[in-house]
């Protein structure tokens, strides 16, 4: 099967940062789904794991989480799944990943391809939205409000992948004022067309503009990207005995900024009940379930906003480059593994 991966992690610029190459076509076991990969987003872990990891027990690291296919073949123990089901799924980073033709991954983190949006529509969505999801309910706890708080949440990086998913989801699933930061027209345009109440810019002195939206200090902060930069303004302006969710990897982190108002910290990373075999990983699965739900009764779109075609190391390149910059709003998301993004029927 066609497939891209490399074996020296380094930067995106060297000739052997990604290649394409010829994999056996794995088989499944135990709870696994075998898919046929129709469409696969970029994410930053895809270029964290791209410079730092080097294989282990393969000659080659595949990467690539977010993905939406058709199943062709089932373990002996799974039951939630059968042949030619259309599935959408984020994976788990301990495995292989989904930039192939055919991937391996464990039934109880897959959930139905939503039936309103074609493949690279679906592929956007699941990595990001199980972050948001778990960073709002089971981090944050956001159902549960924080005494003399403004019932609102601000979420750092409102334009991004999963800034663009998590302001959809507080809309649709909670009473929160959102709002959201964008330093650029498009970016700020973007988060309000998705349901943020206000954009602020999170170029400028974060505090001054939450007092001057009249709303008193948010319960919530959820921080995105570039945490290290706004950790003290997020300190300064979330209320007492408020929530801080973070994602991202900042260096040096000074939390001792948060004492004062004992603030508490919620470190969330979506791939946690996989890498632990949880005993509630399967409600990831449910998760996505009830993704498809909200998109397929038009209450969520997909975060999609540029396509690439077809899957191979020169345009999974082009993404992760695009992606390093910084600048990406939305996702980024590559189908097919011949140009037009139509693959043959190969189940």
């Amino acid at each position: 099967m066609k497939a891209v991966g490399y074996r020296t992690p380094g930067p995106i610029d060297n000739d052997d940062a990604l290649v394409d190459i010829e994999l056996p076509r794995p088989t499944p076991a135990g709870r696994d789904l075998l898919v046929a990969i129709r469409a696969v987003a970029v994410n930053p872990v895809d270029f964290k794991v791209r410079r730092s990891t080097v294989p282990q027990g393969e000659d080659w690291k595949v990467l690539g989480w977010d993905a939406a296919g058709v199943v062709a073949a089932t373990g002996p123990e799974a039951t939630l799944f059968k042949p030619g089901d259309e599935v959408f799924y984020a994976g788990s980073i301990t495995r292989q990943g989904s930039n192939a033709e055919f991937h391996l991954v464990d039934e109880r983190i897959v959930g139905r391809k939503p039936a309103l949006l074609d493949w690279a529509g679906s592929a956007a969505l699941p990595l990001t939205a199980l972050t948001a999801w778990e960073t709002l309910f089971d981090r944050l706890d956001v159902s549960r409000s924080v005494p003399g708080a403004a019932s609102a949440v601000l979420i750092i990086g409102g334009a991004g992948g999963v800034g663009s998913v998590a302001i959809q989801i507080a809309r649709q699933r909670t009473d929160l004022t959102v709002i959201a930061t964008g330093s650029r027209p498009e970016t700020r345009d973007w988060a309000l067309s998705l349901g943020a109440h206000h954009v602020i810019d999170h170029a400028r002195p974060l505090a001054a503009q939450i007092a001057d939206l009249g709303l008193g200090a948010p319960a919530f902060v959820f921080s995105t990207t570039h945490t290290e930069q706004h950790t003290a303004a997020a300190a300064d302006l979330i209320a007492p005995q408020g929530r801080f969710a973070l994602i991202d990897d900042p260096q040096g982190l000074d939390l001792m900024v948060f004492k004062r108002k004992a603030v508490s910290i919620h470190h969330e990373l979506m791939f946690t009940r996989s890498i632990y075999g949880t005993p509630d990983m399967a409600r990831q699965g449910e998760i996505l379930n009830t993704v498809a739900d909200l998109v397929d009764e038009g209450r969520i779109q997909t975060t999609l906003t540029e396509r690439l075609s077809p899957i191979n190391a020169a345009n999974l390149k082009r993404a992760h480059a695009q992606l390093e910059s910084g600048s990406t709003r939305g996702k980024i998301v590559l189908e097919g593994f011949q140009a037009g993004g139509s693959d043959p029927d190969s189940l």
